[in-house]
């Protein structure tokens, strides 16, 4: 969760800030949607402006074309790794008689709250 104090919020939704040195603009992106969402601007005194307009321009949108607004990690999402871990997990999962699912929550709580330590020192 490293630099998490990077991160623009409004109305439930988070973007980050990119500067790109040829244009000299910031550029942002509305995270964890799958609707494309970005705002730029040229001065950062402008950006977090920028961002809450294009949050509020991306609902206007959705209620003018009668879409739900898609919220921000909905907790589904695709992993791809090697087929021993794969196989090695689902054993480990059902020897605990629990879910693959829940066998990995668990491990990637584990796994937050050690990167929390390591922030906190």
């Amino acid at each position: 969760m490293s630099n998490m104090g990077n991160l623009l919020e409004y109305k439930g939704y988070h973007a980050t800030v990119v500067y790109d040195v040829e244009s000299s603009m910031l550029h942002g992106k509305i995270l964890g949607i799958n609707d494309l969402v970005t705002f730029e601007s040229d001065s950062s005194r402008e950006i977090v402006k920028e961002f809450h307009s294009a949050v509020d321009e991306y609902l206007d949108f959705c209620v003018e074309v009668g879409k739900e607004p898609e919220k921000e990690y909905k907790g589904s999402f695709n992993i791809r790794i090697e087929p021993e871990m794969h196989k090695n997990l689902s054993l480990i999962a059902s020897s605990n008689s629990e879910s693959l699912n829940s066998c990995v929550e668990r491990a990637l709580k584990m796994y937050l709250e050690l990167e929390t330590m390591k922030e906190a020192d």
